[in-house]
Parts: structure tokens; C-alpha cells; sequence
């Protein structure tokens, strides 16, 4: 049975049942990099981040991680605990999408993503990159916001993108 489970956690996202969440204590934030050897972690945060079958599996974690075209970090807390992570894939053309980002429940409404989002921005501008890309939920007013705080605009809406329907937005931002 447990070969079979291994198996299911390679192909599919599991469902996560509900959790009650308890906010962290306040700390202070690193913005480090996200290896391999962080795998196991990473991949559990993003189940708790993206429910609903709207997280990536396994391995298409594993293969972020890998891929010599994606940059990836992740925000610590001072005990090591992992707070929040953020994959950036570099396209030849000097863009690059933001392909996810996510905070743990408990880490939330601190500025962790812009955080992240700004220590990616410099790595991306040290590879003479000039154009960033994201898609968002439509529905996801809060993300939205801070994306436009960050300079990112909408200049498409995604008809049926997610996989329950929603219309998602195309949201840009130019590094020049």
C-alpha cells in the first residue's frame, strides 16, 4: 500500500481537509533559495496554499526544481521554519512568469510575497530581464491588488482558465 500511495503522490495533488488556522508570531523573514533537497517541504506548503486541485504535484514541483530556466526561493523564518515560496521560469525572449507563489496560512498579510516578489525582481534584472507575467483568479481580489501596487497591469482576461471554470487575468509588468 505504501508503494501505491508514493505513486498517487507523484501523479496527483491529494486533496487537503480543512484546516483551522492559527496565526504565526510575529518574526522577521529571509528570502533564501529553494533547492531540491526542500522538495518534501515545498510541496506540502503549496498543498495548504492552492486547494482544490489548483496546486501543482509533485512532480511538477520537483521538475521547477530542477530546471536550469527557473529561478526559486524560498522565505524562512528565523528557525528555519518555511514560510512561503515563489518559482520564476525564464522564457529566451527576456520575459519571465511568475509561475506560482504562495505564503502558509499562518504567514499571511506581512508582505511575504511582496517580499519575494521584489527579491525575484532583482534576480530577474541582474539577467537583463524586462518583462514579468503572472495569471491570477478573477476572484482573487487581495492578489490582484498587490500585484497592481506592484506595477503589474491586467491586459487579459482568460476565459474558463482554472480548472473549476473561473476566468483568470493575464497580469504584465515591465522591468525597464
Amino acid at each position: 500500500m505504501a508503494v501505491l500511495q508514493k505513486i498517487r503522490e507523484f501523479f496527483i495533488s491529494l486533496p487537503v481537509e480543512p484546516e483551522t488556522i492559527i496565526p504565526a508570531p510575529e518574526t522577521s523573514y529571509e528570502i533564501r533559495l529553494l533547492t531540491d533537497k526542500h522538495l518534501k517541504e515545498v510541496w506540502k506548503l503549496n498543498q495548504r496554499c492552492f486547494k482544490n486541485g489548483e496546486n501543482y504535484p509533485r512532480h511538477t514541483i520537483s521538475y521547477l526544481l530542477s530546471e536550469p530556466n527557473t529561478l526559486s526561493y524560498r522565505a524562512v523564518t528565523p528557525l528555519e521554519e518555511l514560510a512561503g515560496f515563489v518559482f520564476v521560469t525564464l522564457a529566451q525572449d527576456g520575459a519571465a512568469h511568475i509561475t506560482t507563489i504562495g505564503v502558509a496560512p499562518e504567514h499571511r498579510r506581512r508582505g511575504l510575497a511582496r517580499k519575494m516578489l521584489a527579491h525575484s525582481e532583482k534576480a530577474l534584472r541582474k539577467r537583463a530581464v524586462n518583462t514579468i507575467f503572472l495569471e491570477v483568479r478573477a476572484g482573487n481580489v487581495s492578489a490582484q491588488n498587490l500585484y497592481t501596487k506592484l506595477d503589474f497591469s491586467i491586459v487579459q482576461t482568460l476565459s474558463k482558465y482554472y480548472s473549476n471554470g473561473e476566468d483568470g487575468y493575464l497580469m504584465v509588468k515591465s522591468l525597464t
